[in-house]
């Protein structure tokens, strides 16, 4: 079953389970990606709908930061509610270790050396760990490649 079906199969179920605050996220989520199939007029696999997740997540981390610093609790709270439910359309995440090394091997297969080459090594490392990682994380650890 793809990522798509079990993310259908999953509103199907919250709507069965009248859980409103899932189902609102997955409804969030399938719009996603149905706006993404329409503007480019694609067939979504699993790496895209993993991508989309992931943009989705980002967005509730910012919402959360920015409601938190508005002292609004209680939108940070439904941010978090809705995190939450994403998260669980995500593929396990490699460690910091395992990124590290990751991005130390493709560091090494470019030849790169230096902050110039970072465009380069971001473009490599974006298409091997896309979905696998956190991005922020990923860029942290090309820095600390290249500045050592």
């Amino acid at each position: 079953m793809s990522l798509k079906e079990q993310i259908t199969e999953d509103m199907k179920n919250a709507m069965r389970a009248k859980d409103s605050e899932r189902l609102g996220t997955i409804r969030l989520l399938l719009s996603a990606m149905k706006q993404k199939e329409v503007d480019e007029r694609v067939e979504l696999d699993d790496v895209m709908v993993v991508a989309i997740v992931d943009k989705l997540i980002k967005q509730r981390k910012d919402s959360i930061a920015a409601f938190e610093q508005a002292a609004r609790q209680d939108l940070a709270d439904k941010e978090k509610a809705e995190m939450t439910v994403l998260h669980a359309y995500l593929p396990a995440r490699m460690s910091a270790e395992e990124v590290t090394a990751a991005v130390q091997a493709i560091v090494a297969s470019l030849a790169a050396k230096g902050p110039g080459d970072m465009g380069k090594v971001m473009g490599a490392v974006k298409t091997q760990l896309a979905g696998k990682a956190d991005m922020g994380q990923v860029s942290a650890a090309v820095k600390a490649a290249l500045a050592g």
